[in-house]
């Protein structure tokens, strides 16, 4: 972990590079120290099927999710979050330029259990 998953309005397609945006939080998240390289995740989901605020269909909206293991103190979770934060909504300047935006991220501590399998770590360093 963590798993950064974005749900973002359609309308956003035309004004936002998807692709870079998901590059930039994983860098984000890499830069905070505080996650093993190996487990970072980024994906961003369109939906396609919308309402927002008084329903004009101008509005736009990014809701992300940050998804990490328990166990990090509240000051550690706010730094990190704060962070990615910072990167996602500099990433979305040219949608706040472009039409009215709604831009979110929260914090979920993932319970155990939970199973994973993970070779990326292994190939990490191998590649170090």
């Amino acid at each position: 972990m963590p798993h950064v998953v974005v749900e973002y309005s359609a309308n956003l397609d035309s004004v936002v590079d998807w692709p870079a945006l998901c590059e930039a939080v994983r860098v984000a998240a890499a830069e905070t120290g505080v996650f093993p390289l190996g487990g970072i995740r980024v994906r961003a989901h369109r939906c396609d099927h919308v309402a927002i605020g008084d329903g004009n269909p101008a509005h736009g909206f990014v809701d992300a999710t940050l998804k990490m293991g328990r166990g990090r103190d509240v000051e550690t979770r706010r730094r990190a979050g704060g962070h990615v934060f910072e990167a996602l909504s500099r990433a979305l300047d040219p949608a706040f330029a472009a039409a009215p935006v709604a831009l979110s991220l929260q914090i979920v501590e993932i319970d155990e259990p939970n199973w994973k399998r993970n070779t990326v770590h292994d190939a990490l360093k191998r590649s170090a």
